[in-house]
């Protein structure tokens, strides 16, 4: 175990060295630039600017000072907000995306699971094709289709909850159920495929035929081996949906880090857009690893290599 953690967090850093080089590339070929306006700079101030944040000097060196940079867990200052540290700009848009996006998940989880589960337990009967016919209207139906039909009908219709930003519990109800319901849909059906194989399984017809309740049966036996393919799907699906946070927090007005990458593509910021992708990466490839491990220890048959 200790060997194969050691060989994946080696693996990471090529991975990232990659990441980190195509950014870099990307944001340089991309047309404009930070300091583009309608209303044209003044050559002087321009120059500046330029000088100020090193962006006079040749491409070469521009990238190797943002490599050693990186190693320092330093991107420097945004140009869209020049008061503020890349670095803090990150961990404040994190703690509001992460919160957001863990909210949605632990909803996903404790809504989609059961209904697999119930799904998969009374396969072919109504409580199965009602189940699967609103997966499949989660999965069809996107987020940012979702979320402006929640604000009209609960906040602007019936007045029960705020139509956007960060405040209060009540603000966060509309955004986590908007962000939530397609990873509903998904869980549920991965929950179903997952149970339907191992209530075929033997030692499921051997726990029948001890006599044990069927409660007992599908939640103490089948379940464990029943959601592996929702374990090997949270990995992904967190990245995913921090990630697929950016439209929620568009649409709701919410400070997280979504909406400040946005913001920095739009603005050419490259410092900012650089550290969140980069940040974004590392989370995504611990949260892999994370997985892995877990889906060992739920099932001892799996051999990590």
């Amino acid at each position: 175990m200790t060997t194969y953690v050691l060989r994946r967090v080696l693996l990471m850093v090529p991975t990232l060295f990659v990441i980190a080089s195509i950014t870099f590339v990307l944001m340089r070929l991309a047309p404009g630039g930070p300091f583009m306006s309608e209303k044209e700079i003044p050559a002087q101030a321009k120059a500046e600017l330029l000088q100020r944040y090193g962006l006079d000097r040749p491409l070469h060196e521009q990238y190797v000072a943002f490599l050693k940079n990186t190693l320092r867990l330093d991107f420097g200052p945004s140009y869209k907000y020049p008061d503020r540290q890349v670095r803090d700009i990150i961990f404040d848009g994190f703690r509001v995306s992460a919160e957001l996006g863990a909210w949605a998940l632990v909803l996903a989880l404790l809504v989609g699971v059961p209904i697999g589960t119930i799904a998969a337990v009374r396969q072919n009967r109504p409580a199965d094709h009602a189940a699967m016919f609103l997966a499949l209207a989660g999965v069809s139906i996107p987020n940012f289709v979702l979320g402006p039909a929640f604000v009209l009908a609960f906040a602007l219709t019936l007045l029960w909850l705020p139509a956007g930003l960060w405040t209060g519990p009540a603000s966060r109800i509309l955004p986590v159920l908007a962000l939530s319901l397609s990873y509903i849909a998904y869980i549920a059906r991965l929950t179903r495929a997952g149970m339907l194989e191992v209530l075929r399984q033997d030692y499921i017809r051997t726990a029948r035929a001890k006599g044990l309740a069927e409660r007992v049966v599908v939640v103490k036996h089948a379940l464990k081996l029943g959601i592996l393919p929702v374990v090997s799907y949270l990995g992904p699906a967190a990245a995913r949906i921090i990630m697929g946070s950016i439209v929620i927090e568009q649409i709701f007005a919410i400070p997280g880090l979504g909406r400040y990458l946005v913001v920095g593509a739009i603005n050419r910021d490259y410092t900012l857009v650089m550290g969140v992708v980069l940040f974004y990466a590392s989370f995504l490839l611990v949260l892999n690893l994370l997985v892995d491990l877990a889906y060992s220890w739920l099932d001892p048959r799996v051999e990590l290599a």
